[in-house]
């Protein structure tokens, strides 16, 4: 493929994945995160060629110009898009594979100090990197792969799977049948009657913590429709029971649980 090519399908990436990008013209002057990857090609060469001050200065000059830093002994590419890019950070043993998405503040560091040996993260195809998310060490993030803005990833994340919080947790994809969906309705409905909201991370991908909390209510659905079963037989065999004794404790405060999950 020419450098003419490279360029074309450089910018057609950008345009398919950025809503932002209104022509070819515009990606081509103002994408920093074009010119980065851009000029690490070069830098790249004279690295290989054993030229490795100049790719070092040149490669200095890269991060002065789009405040990205990418070392020239990494390996980036094809069609890899660094959106906005302010203080991204990709370390020298680093592999960004084809079509990675990287967002601004992003770091691909290491935890090693041994020259020689495999210290940053490989990114497979397709990886997605949030903004200020670090990714520190010398493992592999699985084709496909979501890292959540802020995350810190310190051990290899699964293809496909989700990366979330400090240190991070996996999240591994799963499907959804009708009867999940039905769940997630009851869950809704229980939340907003007790004041909770359940949905505190994203819409339809939940932390681990959330999904602990979403048993929780699954099992409070459970009770009250036991009881209302139980005090419907009761009332058919005329035993009336004192409603008092079912007001709910006024102690919980569910704003509270919504605070503490931040």
């Amino acid at each position: 493929m020419s450098w003419i090519e490279r360029i074309r399908e450089d910018i057609e990436a950008i345009l398919q994945r950025d809503p932002a990008a209104r022509t070819r013209w515009e990606v081509l002057t103002c994408y920093p995160g074009l010119h980065a990857v851009w000029i690490h090609r070069l830098a790249h060469a004279l690295w290989q060629r054993n030229w490795r001050w100049l790719a070092r200065f040149l490669s200095h000059l890269s991060r002065w110009l789009t405040g990205i830093e990418i070392h020239p002994g990494a390996k980036i590419g094809r069609r890899v898009f660094i959106d906005h890019g302010m203080g991204v950070v990709i370390g020298e043993t680093a592999e960004v594979g084809d079509d990675c998405t990287i967002y601004q503040g992003a770091t691909l560091g290491g935890t090693s100090l041994y020259r020689g040996t495999k210290r940053h993260p490989t990114l497979e195809r397709g990886v997605v990197v949030g903004a200020g998310a670090k990714v520190l060490g010398g493992f592999t993030v699985g084709e496909g792969a979501k890292i959540g803005s802020n995350a810190v990833v310190v051990k290899p994340v699964p293809a496909g799977a989700t990366a979330v919080g400090n240190p991070a947790r996996i999240i591994m994809p799963n499907g959804r049948d009708e009867r999940s969906c039905e769940q997630e309705e009851a869950r809704r409905r229980k939340a907003e009657e007790i004041g909770f909201t359940a949905y505190g991370v994203t819409r339809d991908l939940d932390d681990p913590l959330v999904k602990a909390l979403h048993a929780m209510l699954d099992h409070m659905i459970e009770s009250d429709r036991r009881f209302e079963r139980l005090l419907n037989h009761l009332a058919e065999a005329g035993i009336r029971l004192d409603e008092k004794a079912f007001v709910a404790d006024r102690d919980f405060d569910p704003q509270q649980v919504s605070r503490w999950m931040g």
